[in-house]
């Protein structure tokens, strides 16, 4: 079953739409807020985003945009007028699809149901994640950099997709420790401050000019999407195969 989040202010909308969905056997969870939209989306699997442009605390082009640093999950965007400027600026901000209110029930399940199809056959044909010359595929548990593979620990591949997966947003040690170790991070353990110093040695990124992947003080850990480039100088690529567990 398919989770929805509906990011709509306009209560009396946000039921009937609740109600069509469910009966569609989707599930719905309505924020009516745009500033609560983000931390949802990380708290929570969301397969499809429904997104009022009009929204209090932060409109639906500054969500999407948010949402877009953070996740790929498909996005439509509701709106009540027909304007093609606004159309325009959504698909810019990372929309997928754009609706125009007055919402009819099967068009909506129509487009709902394309997206879904298409964010699944993306995700079982791929599961590559590329960034200029960096690419890792999940599947295969390979990563390549310039053409040269990277040989690494099950552990560090993991914890590279992780970051990979969550580019351009600071990710607290908390959440790294929950996902990766399934425990609370116990304010102690450094071991993947540990394996972000071996990321920088395998990838040849300046522990005292990161670029790649940066530690945010008191907050946690950024990968950076656009340090990935042909610009980037490899010198030497190492392998790390012994940091496990």
């Amino acid at each position: 079953m398919s989770t929805i989040l509906l990011v709509e202010d306009d209560i009396s909308l946000a039921n009937w739409v609740s109600e069509f969905l469910t009966e569609q056997n989707f599930t719905v969870i309505h924020l009516a807020r745009g500033d609560l939209v983000l931390n949802k989306i990380k708290a929570q699997t969301i397969d499809l985003v429904l997104l009022d442009v009009m929204l209090p605390g932060l409109n639906g082009i500054e969500v999407c945009r948010l949402i877009r640093q953070h996740c790929q999950v498909p996005i439509m965007m509701l709106t009540a007028r027909a304007d093609e400027y606004d159309e325009v600026i959504g698909l810019e901000g990372g929309a997928d699809d754009y609706v125009i209110k007055p919402v009819r029930p099967r068009a909506l399940l129509a487009r709902i149901t394309r997206q879904l199809s298409n964010q699944q056959q993306e995700t079982s044909s791929s599961n590559i994640i590329t960034f200029g010359e960096l690419t890792i595929n999940q599947e295969a548990k390979r990563v390549t950099y310039f053409d040269q593979e990277i040989e690494l620990s099950s552990s560090l591949f993991a914890f590279l997709t992780f970051l990979a997966e969550r580019a351009g947003s600071v990710v607290d040690r908390d959440s790294v420790f929950k996902v990766l170790k399934k425990r609370e991070y116990d304010g102690q353990d450094r071991r993947f401050d540990v394996m972000l110093s071996s990321l920088r040695k395998l990838f040849n990124d300046d522990p005292q000019k990161p670029k790649k992947f940066k530690t945010v003080w008191g907050k946690g850990y950024l990968f950076v999407s656009d340090a990935w480039g042909k610009d980037s100088q490899v010198t030497k690529i190492k392998s790390i195969n012994k940091q496990e567990d």
